[in-house]
């Protein structure tokens, strides 16, 4: 089939979308490891913790604020690029990749948001968690097993901190990675490909279907 010049604008945006999503990511990745050498993951100990990095540990402030703005600037990055590759018709076998770790990238964004909301151990979270386990629970046949595994028990307690710290320092931070870099090589791919075949009155660009 044949894509105009508008369509390679589009995949253009699509590129510098991607190029944004992996530096959030590494800032959220790098800025997580900084704030790791203070944080606490325990129940009353975090929130204090958190406390003293903003007020004691120099820049701990903007390390902790840039942490924030980029999980969350991410996730509107990553669901804006879907937004993008889907007015742009980018639905060739040749973007399977591209889709399947741009969709999943942005899962695993949305993951580390829900397991950062406890760990902070303030009322919002802790309120909040308890409704979002009460969802988890209502999950027929795997919702009460998933509870607990989240929970280590029967309440939200110590435990659930750390599970919730593991699965976000360590499981979901290396998935999102691995899945953004993916993503960016397969754009950028994509991309390469499709300027190749640009003719050089740059009228018309012809790609396969």
């Amino acid at each position: 089939m044949q894509a105009s010049v508008t369509e390679l604008k589009l995949q253009r945006i699509t590129t510098l979308l991607s190029v944004a999503i992996i530096t959030f990511t590494v800032v959220a990745a790098f800025t997580g490891v900084l704030l790791s050498f203070y944080y606490e993951p325990a129940a009353g100990r975090a929130y204090r913790s958190l406390e003293f990095i903003s007020t004691a540990v120099p820049y701990g402030w903007l390390f902790r604020k840039a942490h924030d703005v980029a999980g969350n600037g991410v996730i509107v990055i990553a669901l804006i690029q879907i937004v993008v590759m889907f007015i742009s018709r980018q639905f060739r076998r040749s973007w399977l990749t591209a889709w399947i770790a741009g969709i999943f990238f942005t899962l695993s964004a949305i993951g580390l948001g829900w397991t950062a909301m406890i760990l902070s151990w303030d009322q919002e979270g802790y309120w909040r968690l308890n409704i979002e386990l009460g969802t988890v629970s209502a999950i027929p046949v795997v919702g009460g097993l998933l509870r607990t595994i989240l929970t280590g028990g029967d309440g939200i307690s110590t435990i659930t901190v750390q599970h919730l710290y593991t699965l976000h320092s360590y499981v979901l931070s290396s998935v999102a990675l691995i899945f953004a870099i993916a993503h960016l090589v397969s754009v950028f791919r994509q991309e390469q490909e499709a300027r190749a075949e640009l003719p050089v009155d740059g009228c018309q660009l012809t790609v396969d279907s």
